[in-house]
């Protein structure tokens, strides 16, 4: 059976649906078992499929394990007629016959066909999970495929993905065919096959948009602390500086506004409230519920949540249209709050000025504990690193050690030893029967002792110091060795001028003229008439070509 047509189409298949060849060969194998299984009505039997990628041909092969004695004939084939077939069988070796796949019938032809279908879907569906997993909570950009009643259907490359009714912005409308942003939500992988769950109403498409718009963000120096959102209205968002010299709401914004206005234009008109994080809860809960004033902030009395006293003025503008305002301040800071005016808080009885200075001082406590213990936590991540190198030093030297011990008893292993009686008489025989006499060379004394005389004591060298650095370093510059400036008199002055070139030229009341020799002049003459090119007429050009024939 030729399989050229299959494996072109499943090349296809592999460049189409993220198919590796692998998997839809591994789908052919098992499709084509069962089929031929489902054919012979034996489900223990043993098959085997072969396939040449190269020629297209698939073999398939039934196996037969080799016993001593048969129990079952669709199984096993005895030692004795398998020997007949190949000397070289043993017992639990298998043997295969070739069988004609054209034989198969049309149920197990369907079976192999439905088989394939169920494994490429599953291949597909997880295909399609491992690719979009990794994307999840990130920021894409997809087409409109269809919009219906309840979802739309965006097409994201290698796979549709589905967005909700809750997850589109309202007053929002998609064509089909156009391309939005959007942000990966859920992924999941289920019967039908893959599915995947986009929206433009998650807080986080803000802060991916954030991230692309602005590189402080993207590079870790501003950091998005917290961030509320009712899409399409409002968006809160608290942003922290990691470095004192950059402004982190002023990074958000850009020059003139040209960041967060691209950020506006995305969303559809869709308001951005960017302030400071603060770890004091009552600095932030203010920023939260800005524009509006807040008098106090102090904790209720079961201390379950937080009371915010406003004057009476001030109490609408804190709720918001519709409780807008408030409901994104409790979902940035996750804390229950609730908002009084100044007249409501006094009618209760309550002395809300000290409750407020005492949970300010309660606050102030908290922050100055949880830096103590964050530095005492960083300082024992330091000692334990600082522990552990002092560890690897030691294991360190400890290795060199017992490496040099090593290579010093390779080398006295090595090195061949004399006996010491050997080396006694071998010096007996160098030592002379006479006494030499060794008598001091008093040349070579007299000459280190007048080295010694001439050698000039080392000069102590100062590095050279400018006057600015001099200044900035409030060091004394360094003192020029050489004369000190003295301004010349007006006489002196006179003089050099005189000796000058240019102003000797200017002084001057006669003409220099150049006189040249006869054949200089000949030169110019003949150099200017080149230029000028002026020929002269009388030259015989005739004698030149006889010259040159008369050299060849």
């Amino acid at each position: 059976m030729n399989f050229k047509d299959f494996l072109a189409a499943m090349q296809a298949l592999e460049g189409n649906r993220n198919i590796t060849k692998e998997i839809v060969l591994e789908a052919l194998n098992e499709a084509l078992i069962k089929a031929y299984r489902k054919h012979i009505e034996i489900p223990d039997a043993l098959v085997k499929v072969e396939i040449d990628q190269n020629t297209g041909e698939v073999g398939l092969y039934q196996q037969y394990t080799i016993v001593e004695e048969v129990e079952d004939d669709e199984l096993e084939i005895s030692l004795k007629d398998a020997l007949e077939i190949n000397p070289n069988f043993k017992i639990g070796d298998l043997h295969s016959v070739k069988v004609n796949i054209d034989e198969l019938g049309r149920a197990a032809a369907l079976l192999a066909k439905n088989v394939m279908k169920q494994k490429i879907r599953e291949a597909e569906k997880k295909a399609v999970y491992d690719e979009y997993i990794d994307k999840l909570d990130e920021m894409v950009i997809g087409i409109v495929e269809s919009v219906e009643e309840k979802f739309v259907v965006v097409n994201l490359g290698k796979t549709l993905a589905m967005m909700p009714k809750a997850a589109q912005i309202p007053n929002e409308t998609y064509k089909e065919g156009q391309k939005i942003r959007l942000v990966i939500t859920e992924v999941t992988k289920d019967t039908k096959g893959a599915q995947v769950l986009v929206s433009r109403a998650d807080t986080k498409l803000v802060k991916r948009l954030f991230e692309k718009e602005v590189p402080e963000i993207f590079q870790g120096i501003v950091e998005i602390k917290a961030i509320a959102r009712e899409a399409g209205e409002r968006t809160k968002m608290a942003v922290f500086s990691k470095r004192d010299d950059v402004d982190p709401i002023g990074a958000c914004i850009g020059p003139r506004g040209s960041r967060v206005q691209v950020i506006i234009e995305e969303l559809k008109g869709e308001k951005v409230d960017i302030f400071e994080w603060r770890e004091n809860v009552i600095e932030l809960i203010k920023n939260a519920l800005s524009p509006a004033q807040i008098l106090a902030v102090l904790q209720s009395e079961e201390k379950r949540g937080i009371i915010v006293v406003v004057e009476d003025d001030q109490l609408s503008l804190a709720i918001g249209k519709k409780g807008k305002n408030a409901r994104l301040a409790v979902r940035l800071t996750g804390m229950k709050i609730d908002i009084k005016s100044k007249s409501d808080i006094e009618a209760e009885g309550r002395n809300w000025q000290k409750d407020a200075a005492d949970f300010a001082l309660e606050q102030e406590a908290k922050i100055i504990e949880r830096k103590a213990r964050k530095l005492q936590e960083e300082r024992a991540k330091q000692a334990e690193v600082e522990a552990i190198k002092q560890k690897e030093y030691e294991n360190l030297n400890e290795d060199i050690t017992l490496k040099d011990d090593e290579d010093v008893l390779d080398v006295y292993e090595e090195k061949e030893f004399i006996p010491t009686e050997v080396v006694e008489e071998k010096v007996e025989e160098v030592i002379p029967t006479k006494p030499v006499e060794v008598k001091p060379v008093k040349k070579a004394e007299e000459k280190v002792e007048k080295v010694k005389k001439e050698r000039k004591p080392l000069e102590v060298r100062h590095d050279y110091v400018s006057k600015f650095e001099a200044i900035a370093d409030n060091k004394p510059a360094a003192v020029d060795k050489k004369e000190p400036f003295k301004r010349k008199t007006k006489k002196q002055e006179e003089e050099e001028r005189r000796l000058r070139p240019s102003e000797l030229k200017k002084d001057k009341d006669y003409d220099i003229k150049i006189e040249y020799t006869e054949e200089e002049l000949a030169e110019i003459a003949l150099k200017e008439a080149v230029e000028n090119k002026q020929w002269d007429d009388e030259i015989d050009f005739d004698e030149f070509e006889d010259y040159y024939e008369d050299e060849e």
